[in-house]
């Protein structure tokens, strides 16, 4: 064996071993992960991202519509464990017509006003934030980076998009935390991804006392809201709605058990 020949079966084995580690991660519905980068490191990205958007997206000036989303948020985050984000998590209500909201790790969340259009009381707005939120409790964005950095990015470049306060410049990292480059638009994590924080989301709304049978009008509406054009799911990143409702209802029973024994029953009104 050469001299050469035994680099690269050395670099292998460093690189096999780091990928071994990394992927010992688990996700909260027993999904094994890769995760690259230490949480802090990713809860300083979603802070760059969230004052980058705060500053370049308008947004909502109503009193009673921002205590409304805090109201439902503040009830939901918390749930969510302290290793995750023990701190307060900060609520924003963008006013864009788009029907989506996120989470980010380092205690942000984001709403668009579009939304509330679409989940019509309480508890139908709690499913969404709750589905975000889960996506943050599960490392998805820690794994979206992760993987993005295997395929190319590298680690050193998310350094210095760190250091240098560059975060929301850079399309992977962004993409990675499910936000697009250009601000306003999200990205949508992988069916996987969206089923796991649907689960993880449900089962958030019931500790906090929201109704999480509302989460199953809620799909509804949105497919009402999108006029049946949904692509079919094979080509599509997100479950199609009908699957959602069927496994949403599939964790039902579940939730219900957890909703009936939460001590709180919120009452957030808009």
């Amino acid at each position: 064996m050469t001299f050469t020949s035994n680099r690269f079966a050395l670099a292998t084995l460093t690189i096999a071993t780091t990928l071994t580690i990394a992927s010992c991660a688990t996700s909260p519905t027993g999904r094994s992960q890769m995760l690259l980068f230490p949480e802090s490191q990713l809860s300083e990205m979603g802070v760059q991202a969230f004052s980058s958007m705060k500053e370049n997206i308008k947004m909502s000036n109503k009193p009673v519509q921002n205590d409304y989303v805090q109201c439902i948020a503040d009830s939901i985050t918390r749930h969510v464990p302290k290793d995750v984000f023990g701190g307060k998590w900060e609520v924003v209500v963008f006013d864009d017509a788009q029907v989506n909201a996120f989470a980010l790790p380092g205690g942000k969340i984001g709403v668009y006003t579009g939304l509330l259009d679409v989940a019509v009381n309480q508890h139908q707005v709690a499913a969404v934030i709750g589905h975000e939120v889960g996506h943050v409790i599960a490392h998805h964005g820690n794994e979206r980076v992760s993987q993005s950095t295997l395929i190319g990015i590298g680690q050193e470049a998310v350094n210095v998009a760190l250091q240098t306060n560059e975060v929301a410049s850079s399309q992977l990292i962004m993409t990675g935390l499910g936000l697009g480059f250009q601000y306003g638009v999200t990205m949508p994590f992988g069916r996987t991804h969206e089923s796991e924080a649907d689960e993880i989301g449900l089962e958030l709304m019931a500790k906090a006392g929201f109704n999480p049978q509302e989460s199953v009008e809620l799909w509804k509406n949105m497919a009402k809201a999108s006029s049946g054009q949904s692509q079919p799911e094979f080509f599509s990143t997100h479950p199609s709605p009908k699957t959602r409702i069927e496994d949403l209802q599939a964790n039902m029973q579940a939730a219900l058990t957890l909703y009936k024994a939460a001590p709180n029953r919120p009452n957030c009104q808009q």
